[in-house]
Parts: C-alpha cells; structure tokens; sequence
C-alpha cells in the first residue's frame, strides 16, 4: 500500500500533539444531528463492521487487537489479540473474519514477531479460535493480478506485495480489497480458494496530472488505485474505495457488478480509506488527510482538523462532515459510524483513536479546508 504523504512524517518530526477534539468521552455529543463520540481508548482503528448484540467490530492496527464496541455504553471488550496489523474485519454467520497487513519493509516501522501471520485473511470463531488461514501473499506471488513488478535485493524481478486492507462478507465468498495487490480478491467461504474479482486501472498523468509524479514499479506510469474498502449496496452492486497514491484527485470509487465488471464510477477524491452504502444508495467514504498540509506544517497547525467524510446522493451532490483521520465507516440501524483517528501514531498520540457516530446534521456544502 502506498504510504501516507511526506506531510504525515513531517508531523511527527514537529512533535504535534493535539487532543481529539469530536468528544472526550463516550456519550459527549455535539447534538443529536452532529458527531458523537462513542468509544475512545483505541489504537489504530481500522474497518468497521456490524456485530452480534448490536455491538461494533474493530480492527486495532496498532496493537494486534480485534474489539467488539458497544456504541450506546462505549464499552470495548477485546474479542481477538496478537494479530500483526489487522486491517480489516467483518462478521456473518457466528464467523470473524480478518485481514492482516504485511510487512514494512525492514527498517522501517513495527515488525511482526516471529512466526506470525502476515498478509492473509484469518477466519475467527466468537471465542477467538482461529478456524482457517488463507494466505493472500502466495496467490499474489503465483498470479500477480495487477501485472507489475518489483525487483528484489538481489535484482531479480519478483511482485510480493499484499496487504489486505478491508473485507466484506457474502453469501458465498469473501471479498477482500488487497491495498498492495492492487486488487480485490474473491475468497470462497468453503473451499478457501482465491481469485480475482476486480483490478482497478493505474490512473494515468492523462486523467490527473499528479500522476506523473508518484514513484511506480518499473514500467508503470501513473498511480497505482490501491483499493481500501469494498462493500455491497441494497442495489445488489459492489463498491470499492481506492487511494490512488495519495494524488489529489486520483482517489476513485468504483460500482462493480457481481461479477466485477464495472458500472460507473465516482471521481475527484485524494486519500480514500473506507466506504458505505446506505439502504438509499447514499454512499459515503472516508477522505483520511483531507486538510493536511502539503510541505512543512505551521507551528500552530491543529491535527484534528484532517479528514472528512463525504457524503454522495444518488444525484452525484456531495457535502461534508470533518471526522479526524476518518478509515472504516458502517452504517448500523440507520447510523452512520466512524473510526476516527485512526492514524494518530503517526502523530506520537497512542491509543487516540475513537468511534465516532456522524449525525446527518454535521454534513455541510463545505469539504475540509
């Protein structure tokens, strides 16, 4: 997946430090229609996900963890612990199931232990037995959906790049939007066998003239799509958020079929992380850095101005809800919720991140400045 932008780094050379502003405590509200925190104490909250007992899933990146949130006590109970980077998460049928990133390369960021999982999709009873791996990283390294290549230290051409980054359940399969594949991968939910779904295209400098500029596997120019969220629609149609290099503009949604063919698609975005459909065809995605500063911040620069969640109706009108560093969204019994400062390690600020409920009245025709 392609890292956050220099700005993130620049950040935490300041030494930036900000209290989360949506809410301090589980319950505090800024009205009924605004944003209301309703869980706090997180450490790198991903995707979101309904849960039994009208609780919330959460995947905790930063300390291996998978919580269960309840939204109305904001209690959050750990349901699965000592993962590597659990990015994604989603429930069915008594089942969890987890994507777990890969690796940084080494020197640069968290580890994994030895022996742990890295770069698949790991299916969880209620208890926290672990029932089925599927290993992502080898159905890449066999079949390359995206086409590119890498090149390993020893200069042999090789493509091991998979990092699993939101999963969504169906009857049949799940499907998991693979940020390092460039892909969304169809896992059958019997067999555990994978397969390609969808490929996003490499948006080209001709669409978006930032895309001259992003660093790219050899003979790649543009940036990659790098999908981020997948969900399904009350349409029966599939939705798909991608990053797109972090390139103002080049972030997409893609609406798919159930076969993967795409039907239309929705553009003009910088840093999608996550995505939702409401019963009406409401979409609505997660803008992460929206605000950010390119280059150095000032000395007075406030984090919890970055991020918005942008909110698009069946005719194309966007408006916009500033939600800190915004990744998973789920809507759960007609509410809209978000994991909110997802990525404030980048920022020195452990166990910052929250869950927070976006009341229609907080979305405005303004994006985050």
């Amino acid at each position: 997946m392609t890292r956050f932008r220099n700005a993130a780094v620049a950040a935490v050379a300041l030494g930036l430090v900000a209290v989360p502003s949506t809410a301090s405590a589980a319950g505090d509200d800024s009205g009924a229609d605004g944003i209301t925190t309703v869980a706090t104490g997180l450490d790198g909250p991903r995707q979101l996900s309904e849960y039994r007992g009208d609780q919330l899933l959460v995947a905790e990146s930063d300390t291996g963890e998978i919580s269960a949130v309840d939204p109305e006590s904001g209690d959050v109970e750990t349901v699965i612990s000592g993962l590597f980077a659990p990015q994604g998460v989603d429930y069915a049928d008594g089942r969890i199931y987890v994507a777990v990133g890969g690796p940084p390369p080494p020197g640069e960021g968290a580890q994994p232990a030895e022996g742990a999982v890295t770069s698949a999709l790991l299916v969880y009873d209620t208890d926290g037995t672990l029932l089925k791996t599927i290993d992502l990283l080898a159905y890449e390294l066999k079949n390359n959906p995206d086409g590119q290549l890498q090149f390993g230290p020893d200069g042999v051409p090789v493509d091991a790049l998979s990092n699993p980054f939101a999963v969504h359940v169906q009857e049949d399969r799940i499907l998991v939007a693979d940020a390092g594949a460039n892909a969304v991968l169809s896992v059958d939910r019997s067999s555990g066998r994978v397969s390609t779904f969808f490929v996003p295209p490499v948006v080209t400098p001709e669409e978006v003239a930032a895309c001259d500029q992003p660093e790219n596997d050899p003979g790649t120019v543009g940036c990659d799509p790098v999908p981020t969220g997948v969900t399904e629609g009350e349409d029966g149609l599939i939705y798909v958020s991608t990053l797109g290099a972090e390139a103002p503009g080049a972030a997409r949604v893609f609406v798919l079929d159930q076969r993967g063919h795409e039907v239309r698609r929705i553009e003009g975005f910088t840093d999608l992380t996550g995505i939702a459909v409401d019963c009406h065809g409401i979409v609505y995605v997660s803008d992460l850095l929206e605000g950010f500063p390119q280059g150095e911040p000032p000395a007075d620069f406030d984090p919890s101005t970055v991020g918005q969640v942008v909110r698009i109706d069946r005719h194309g009108d966007r408006t916009y809800s500033q939600v800190t560093m915004p990744t998973g969204l789920v809507i759960d019994d007609g509410d809209l919720y978000a994991s909110a400062w997802s990525i404030a390690s980048f920022l020195m600020m452990p166990s910052a991140g929250q869950v927070v409920r976006v009341g229609a009245g907080s979305f405005g025709p303004a994006p985050a400045a």
